[in-house]
């Protein structure tokens, strides 16, 4: 910039003095990088024997190529970038925001886990009906329940399959349906909905078919797809023009026809996972406390254990 200011002339004829520019008083310019002949170090810190070319942006070492790495801006040396990373609990944080069906393949895994352990307690299980030894540890029924007293049952018989189309199929489903839930309410709340289904499933497999051999995600699912129809419904859109609708009677009808599968497991599983989103999927000016969310789904839960306990001790 350029100021003006008045000179020490004398006045002109008219009057006026004589105005002569006055600069501005900038502080001089950083100094440059060291010649040949300074006396300071240009070197690499970690390797003396090496040529530096670059200094560190935050510290100012000079640093080879190898020893710098890139930075928002500039670069940094080793030192400066380790400690400038976050922690292991904010970059797990970081990790974990950025999974958003973080619950829905962790369930896909599990019970694909478990399948592989049912298939490598008799390989030949894979191919041949019936039911192995593996899959008698796991599934549900009245008898062996109300006779063993093993009552993990009830949970362990939402992960196992009996055959590859069962957990494919189920795995499927898990995954459409926890795109569509599991971001929009919410990691836990998902996770509740899915147990309150998959128990609500093994109440109505205990009461309705109480001397059959229950297995698989289908009660969980069935569970998670009502849940989508209700919470369609009340937010005044349309569950067959998603998709959901027709998914939903489709394999409503598969359920009734096909024989072999378990009708009280989808119906129970349906019927919890739909009365479970009145509250979880409800639309804010339904004016829900968000305690009601959690307490609603956890209480199904509840409710279900409570009546298969009931049918299981009446079968």
């Amino acid at each position: 910039m350029v100021g003006l200011g008045v000179g020490s002339g004398v006045a002109g004829r008219g009057g006026f003095t004589t105005l002569t520019p006055i600069m501005s008083m900038l502080p001089p310019p950083p100094p440059g990088p060291p010649t040949s002949g300074s006396s300071e170090r240009t070197t690499c810190y970690r390797h003396p024997d090496r040529d530096a070319g670059r200094r560190c942006t935050r510290c100012g070492k000079w640093a080879c190529g190898e020893c710098l790495v890139q930075a928002s801006v500039g670069s940094n040396c080793l030192e400066c970038a380790k400690s400038s990373r976050p922690d292991m609990a904010t970059r797990a944080r970081f990790w974990s925001a950025r999974q958003s069906l973080l619950v829905t393949m962790s369930l896909i895994v599990v019970n694909v886990l478990v399948y592989v352990w049912v298939i490598a307690q008799d390989p030949t299980s894979a191919g041949r009906r019936g039911i192995s030894e593996g899959q008698l540890r796991l599934g549900l029924n009245a008898q062996i329940v109300e006779f063993t007293g093993e009552w993990y049952r009830i949970v362990t018989s939402g992960f196992l399959h009996f055959g590859l189309l069962h957990i494919a199929f189920n795995m499927y489903l898990l995954y459409l349906l926890g795109q569509l839930l599991e971001p929009s309410i919410g990691r836990v709340r998902f996770t509740l909905l899915y147990f309150a289904a998959l128990l609500g499933g093994s109440a109505g497999a205990m009461v309705l078919q109480p001397n059959g051999f229950h297995g698989g995600a289908s009660g969980a699912v069935f569970g998670l797809m009502g849940a989508a129809f209700v919470g369609y419904s009340i937010r005044g859109v349309n569950p067959f023009s998603t998709g959901i609708g027709t998914i939903l009677v489709l394999n409503l009808l598969i359920t009734f026809t096909i024989p072999g599968i378990s009708i009280g497991g989808h119906l129970g599983g349906v019927v919890a996972g739909a009365l479970c989103a009145l509250v979880v999927l409800a639309p804010g000016h339904k004016g829900y406390p968000q305690w009601a969310t959690y307490a609603v789904p956890a209480g199904m839960g509840l409710l279900s254990v409570v009546v298969t306990v009931i049918a299981i001790s009446a079968a």
